[in-house]
């Protein structure tokens, strides 16, 4: 009986896979426009793009060419294939920009870079283009329906690059590189104020700050204890009542401290 069942369906592998080669050897471009649409509507797509990449090319200029070049494009993207998907759907436009599926192929190139778009840990380079496109649609069509969408992934995005950026203040903090540390954190603090990362930021920007002037040449000290007692009390006033206030307490205390030891050796030379 196993064997009977497996014969069974060796056969009929062989006769679907034969009557598709058939379609695609075929000069019959109304059958394999029909035979690719019933791919597509079954979720077959390598099968439906093989089809749907003849009729287009055999004839481009027809309703069924621009169907086809349209239903390739949607094929890549239900396959996950976004790069494709997105050149199809771009190209797409620039063959029949007069088709009513121009709006929804522009929001498709936006949303193929969206799919492309990493992880936060890992480059932004995608996301950067990702919010590029999605703006761009929404310029083109304020008043699409798919706006308030649009604005709503623009905001994931940019929080995902914000998160990116957090962590590469965080990563110099933790391998004491006090320098670069303080540039980022406050290239962060400029670029996201209302960010939720904002207290711990500071609380990078002002312990970075205080072991860069401990650090430093002689001549450098000065400025930056005084920078360091600064940057503390402006956070203390926007956050009196942080935690960070009292535990970085000590860098004014140890700043002060270190103001008073090089204007003792200033006066004694």
């Amino acid at each position: 009986m196993r064997y009977s069942i497996y014969i069974g369906l060796v056969c009929f592998v062989f006769v679907s896979c034969s009557d598709y080669q058939k379609i695609v050897k075929s000069d019959d471009y109304q059958a394999k426009f029909k035979s690719a649409n019933e791919f597509f509507d079954d979720a077959k797509y390598n099968k439906a793009i093989v089809l749907f990449e003849q009729i287009y090319q055999n004839s481009p200029k027809t309703d069924q060419g621009q169907v086809s070049y349209y239903r390739l494009a949607k094929s890549y993207y239900n396959l996950k294939d976004y790069y494709m998907a997105g050149y199809y759907f771009n190209s797409f436009i620039q063959r029949y920009p007069y088709s009513d599926k121009v709006e929804e192929s522009l929001f498709m190139v936006a949303m193929c870079s969206v799919k492309n778009s990493p992880e936060f840990h890992l480059d932004q380079d995608e996301t950067n283009v990702a919010i590029n496109n999605i703006q761009q649609f929404v310029n083109e069509y304020p008043n699409s329906i798919l706006v308030d969408s649009c604005n709503k992934i623009i905001d994931n995005l940019r929080f995902k690059i914000e998160l990116k950026e957090f962590e590469t203040v965080k990563l110099y903090s933790k391998t004491e590189s006090f320098k670069a540390a303080v540039a980022a954190s406050q290239l962060f603090l400029d670029h996201y104020p209302r960010s939720k990362s904002l207290e711990e930021a500071w609380a990078i920007l002002i312990k970075n700050s205080f072991y860069l002037a401990k650090n430093s040449i002689s001549n450098k000290k000065t400025e930056r204890f005084e920078q360091t007692i600064e940057r503390y009390r402006n956070f203390a006033s926007l956050f009196p009542d942080s935690d960070y206030v009292k535990s970085l307490g000590f860098v004014v205390e140890e700043s002060e401290k270190g103001l008073n030891v090089l204007t003792k050796r200033k006066s004694e030379q």
